[in-house]
């Protein structure tokens, strides 16, 4: 079942990519007590997603700021170094927290995996973005098949 709005996320792990290493962390822990907008990509380094979806949401950091998200994670069903790779490709420094969800989990917790078999891929998320507070999705913006719309950076702040 495809997580809603009102729902609290299942406890699971994350890594969050970071110049210190991988940095494990909980789904609890990373969302407490924070105004968060996370959005999710089908993989790194990808076209739609390096060319668009990543470098909007970098953009528009201090526009997402000024509304009071406390933070901007991508995630990605890719291992914590093609993550790393990709915020480095991709010049981002802190200002986006980077969200490796390795094998899926999360991915597939909150309903919103993908079957990208057909293209070579496997498992993968959908491309999504939700504003998350304090751990509960208050919207959520899930993309049609092919589209990149309703969870680019320019609609998500117009939501806030």
């Amino acid at each position: 079942m495809t997580v809603q709005p009102g729902d609290t996320f299942p406890d699971l792990k994350l890594t969050v990519v970071g110049d210190d290493g991988p940095k494990p962390t909980t789904v609890a822990d990373f969302f407490a007590g924070k105004t968060v907008v996370l959005f999710a990509v089908p993989g790194a380094f990808t076209p739609t997603c390096s060319a668009k979806h990543l470098p909007g949401f970098k953009e528009h950091i201090a526009d997402f700021k000024a509304k009071g998200v406390d933070v901007v994670a991508c995630t990605s069903v890719n291992d914590y170094f093609v993550m790393k790779a990709w915020a480095k490709d991709q010049g981002i420094a802190d200002e986006v927290v980077m969200l490796a969800d390795g094998n899926g989990d999360f991915a597939r917790a909150v309903g919103l995996e993908l079957d990208g078999s057909g293209f070579g891929m496997g498992p993968r998320s959908q491309r999504y973005a939700m504003i998350v507070k304090d751990g509960k999705v208050e919207q959520l913006f899930v993309e049609a098949p092919g589209e990149f719309r309703v969870s680019s950076a320019e609609h998500v702040l117009a939501q806030l």
